[in-house]
């Protein structure tokens, strides 16, 4: 399969819609006129500017029209034919603006048999699969809970004529993508903040989502996976720390059921007293994790009493619970972590408070800031205010320097999209949707600068991005973070771990899941087996254990887990091939098998799970990577056992494999070798 990811169509169109910004794939609606691109004879172009950083093309243009103005930020990759696009306006007049209204992308596509694939969001929907063909019938995905990814997932592969084009829509809040075919083209009309209509003051600006359109020249799916993983590894993923190395694959550990208290999901249980029998353990027994995870509940709560229990009521102070964590005392545990070989990561929630008044009272809040509603639970922290968000930054990066914790993860507990809209009412007449957009602008700004902290002593350049699991994937964001976590449902059983895998690692190459199989979400206990371990090998590995607290900890598996997949890692972020049908979370009837291999150099490695309820005991596997002439050496991790394959066989005919037990998992590696001689097996 050739590899050449870039299409000369794909800059043409680039650099038709940037030049001719009349074709700009935009619209709009401003003092009751609609508009379609950014005609010359309306729009006054005020500046262009073009600047080359690395692989990246990037234009900045400003039109005005009347008391309008717009900035069209765009980029180009030449190595991939991929374009994306950002619009920005702002009010430049002394008066407050017409009415702004349903900005949204639209986009053309000209191909026959139209077909769209893609997977739904988390929760709910566990990323399952999806294919419409177009042709039949039209095809529409939104989100209107403020977490972007909890239910439709804003990443779209269409295949049309002899390509297709993947297709990401960047916004932290709500969204919706209209997908259409009149029999000659298809139309994607794509728009952040649902319902959007609002006039600007004077001075104010704001932005739209990141719109992205990667065209590919092959239909072939394995084709169009392998061509955004590699663009989204190669020009998305956040360096990893400053020294602009990048992004590379790393291991965790959760400490917080190891401490013989009552644990609800968080660190809540952890004390002063806690960490140092477990790092000592661990150590002792020769496991290392790179970070250490100190997860919600570490914080007092806004009356200053310090939460037993339940962390979720609790949030906002942003100040180390004294009774749990006196003086310098965490402080001391980044410490014993750092000098070690370990950094920390620390939770957080700056978009939702508890308790205004007590917050307001004893810690310097805002009442105001607060977005609350009668009988409502949820209160949201207006980070789009500029003094909330100061309030909120501050804290956050304090308590972040004193400790010298590396890494933040941020969870979003909370469907705001209500609460957003009702701040939109109080606002008056015609200011729907200025809310939600000002807090995700507030938003992606309190990441810059939180990774502007931590890289300030010696920490981390991304974040975790969480919002109760998987509700915050957005492009947008993971250009900053990355999923530590990609679902809470993927810490309980081994079958929806694999079928996530097999779904969401096609779009999102960078995540973890957990190292256990537990019946529910919060357990403490749970299987740690081969079988588990190598449904868990991903670019995060989340170790699960108790380290001093469980008398049958079994630390001979966590040390050769970590070691195998020390082994593996270098081939996550590779190319990805799933050779088995994709299976919901209760379907164990079959095969799961997937592979990632390195074309570089000619390796890589296949996994083949046989499952609880799988009847065969064994499985013929198509590897699309086999090239014609060459010859394959296959070797099992387990026996040792190898092989040689011609290429083409195992493309076309595919090679058979025996897994003779149920619930069993081989891990098989693959390399190229040309000029040995191919045997059976």
């Amino acid at each position: 399969m050739d590899f050449d990811y870039a299409d000369a169509r794909g800059e043409a169109w680039y650099r038709d819609v940037t030049e001719n910004t009349e074709r700009f794939p935009f619209s709009f609606s401003y003092a009751g006129k609609r508009y379609d691109g950014f005609p010359a004879e309306r729009f006054r172009l005020i500046k262009r500017d073009r600047r080359q950083t690395g692989s990246r093309e990037a234009m900045t243009q400003i039109l005005q029209l009347e008391q309008l103005q717009v900035t069209l930020e765009t980029a180009f990759y030449p190595e991939y034919g991929a374009a994306e696009w950002t619009v920005w306006f702002e009010n430049v007049g002394e008066e407050d603006s017409a009415v702004l209204e349903r900005p949204e992308s639209v986009i053309t596509f000209e191909g026959e048999r139209p077909v769209l694939k893609g997977i739904m969001g988390d929760w709910a929907n566990q990323y399952r699969p999806y294919a419409v063909e177009l042709a039949h019938m039209p095809a529409s995905f939104y989100s209107d809970t403020g977490r972007p990814t909890h239910f439709h997932f804003p990443y779209f592969n269409l295949e049309y004529g002899d390509g297709g084009a993947m297709l990401a829509i960047g916004w932290a809040g709500t969204w919706r993508a209209d997908f259409s075919y009149d029999g000659r083209k298809t139309v994607l009309r794509a728009g952040s903040v649902n319902g959007f209509r609002s006039f600007l003051r004077p001075g104010e600006r704001i932005r739209t989502a990141l719109f992205v359109r990667a065209p590919y020249g092959v239909r072939d799916e394995n084709y169009a996976v392998n061509y955004w993983r590699s663009w989204f590894i190669r020009c998305n993923l956040p360096a990893f720390d400053g020294s602009g190395r990048e992004m590379e694959p790393f291991s965790t550990c959760f400490l917080a059921n190891d401490t013989g208290y009552p644990n609800s999901d968080g660190s809540i249980s952890e004390r002063y007293t806690t960490w140092r029998p477990s790092m000592e353990k661990m150590l002792a027994e020769g496991i290392k994790a790179d970070f250490r995870w100190f997860d919600a509940g570490w914080y007092e709560a806004p009356d200053g009493s310090s939460p037993e229990r339940e962390w979720w009521g609790t949030v906002g102070t942003w100040e180390l619970d004294p009774v749990k964590w006196p003086g310098n005392t965490f402080r001391e545990s980044t410490d014993f972590a750092r000098e070690n070989g370990m950094k920390t990561i620390m939770w957080f929630e700056p978009e939702r408070v508890t308790d205004p008044e007590n917050l307001a009272k004893r810690y310097g809040y805002q009442k105001e800031w607060a977005i609350e509603e009668k009988g409502r639970r949820n209160i949201t922290n207006n980070i789009g205010d500029p003094d909330c968000f100061d309030w909120t930054l501050e804290r956050v990066c304090r308590i972040l320097r004193e400790n010298r914790v590396e890494m933040y993860r941020e969870d979003f507990n909370a469907d705001c999209a209500p609460l957003w809209s009702y701040k939109d009412g109080l606002e008056g007449e015609n200011r729907r949707g200025i809310t939600e957009t000002k807090c995700i602008m507030g938003h992606y700004r309190l990441w810059d600068e939180i990774i502007a902290c931590t890289l300030g002593h010696g920490g981390c350049g991304f974040v975790d991005s969480c919002a109760g699991g998987g509700g915050r994937n957005d492009l947008e964001s993971l250009r900053r973070g990355v999923p530590v976590l990609r679902s809470d449902g993927d810490r309980t059983s081994t079958a929806l771990r694999l079928s996530m895998t097999t779904a969401f690692n096609k779009w999102i190459p960078f995540c973890g899941a957990g190292t256990r199989e537990k019946l529910g979400e919060r357990d403490a206990e749970g299987i740690s087996d081969v079988y588990t371990w190598r449904a868990s090998y991903l670019p995060v590995l989340n170790l699960e254990a108790q380290f001093t607290q469980d008398p049958d900890q079994d630390f001979e598996i966590l040390r050769w887990g970590l070691r195998e997949w020390e082994k593996v890692k270098p081939y996550l972020l590779k190319d990805f091939y799933v050779h088995t049908p994709w299976h919901p979370e209760k379907d164990k009837k079959g095969f799961t098998a997937y592979s990632y291999y390195d074309k570089e150099i000619g390796k890589g490695v296949l996994f083949v799970f046989r499952m609880e309820d799988c009847g065969p005991d064994s499985l013929v596997v198509q590897l699309p990577y086999g090239q014609e002439g060459a010859r394959y050496r296959f070797v099992d991790e387990d026996s040792k056992e190898a092989f040689l394959e011609e290429g083409e066989r195992m493309k076309r005919q595919g090679v058979r494999f025996c897994v003779p037990q149920r619930r069993m998992a081989r891990l098989i590696w693959v390399e190229r070798c040309d000029g040995e001689r191919s045997g059976s097996h």
